[in-house]
């Protein structure tokens, strides 16, 4: 059965997400290490396990009011270029959603595209940058097309999942042109960016979440 997409989901969401991360930490600092300062999956756990504590002593009563929970979380507590990015994602999303109760397809598709848009705007990188934006662009896109085909709100997260995946893993022959990795040029390519990695885990997590 289908989870709706309410404050339970988020709150789920961002539980899986945690424990996601927690579980590729290393995988993720590998990835950053060869092309990064190698921090990134020590990072977002942290930052990740601060949002588990927060949810704990003030449990949000919207999506919307858990996105903001893991915006500000995750702009305190997570260093680097991932903090400001990751947190202006949620920020936004937790704007385009408001108080809403519980988000439809349309809602959902509206906070992803924030999401993704929030990232460029502070990150100003392009699709074919080697960035989390190779992640995110393709899973608005799938999103977008899925929620106009008439896919319930699951579905429509699982096809911006999938697409985030395959996105990510085509970081992998990119020069970068964006962040640390673009000082290394050609040496950069074969490595996995490991924000869209990390983006891509993330959005699993919400789909499995609806799921739940």
């Amino acid at each position: 059965m289908n989870q709706p997409l309410n404050v339970d989901w988020a709150a789920d969401w961002l539980r899986r997400s945690a424990a996601v991360i927690a579980e590729q930490r290393v995988a993720l600092s590998e990835l950053d290490r060869a092309i990064g300062d190698g921090d990134h999956g020590e990072n977002m756990d942290r930052g990740f396990n601060a949002i588990l504590g927060k949810l704990d002593a003030a449990p949000p009563d919207s999506p919307g009011g858990a996105f903001k929970l893991a915006a500000m979380t995750l702009m305190s507590k997570v260093g680097g270029a991932a903090g400001p990015l990751y947190g202006t994602a949620f920020l936004r999303a937790a704007t385009a959603v408001g108080d809403a109760a519980e988000l439809n397809a349309e809602l959902l598709v509206a906070a992803l595209a924030a999401a993704r848009d929030g990232v460029v705007a502070r990150g100003k990188a392009e699709p074919g940058d080697k960035t989390m934006i190779d992640a995110w662009t393709p899973a608005v896109d799938a999103a977008r097309a899925a929620a106009e085909s008439g896919a319930e709100p699951a579905a429509v997260l699982a096809a911006a999942a999938t697409a985030a995946e395959a996105g990510a893993a085509a970081t992998d022959p990119l020069v970068a042109r964006k962040g640390r990795a673009s000082y290394l040029g050609e040496r950069a390519v074969g490595h996995r960016d490991p924000g869209a990695a990390s983006s891509a885990l993330m959005l699993r997590a919400a789909a499995q979440a609806a799921l739940a």
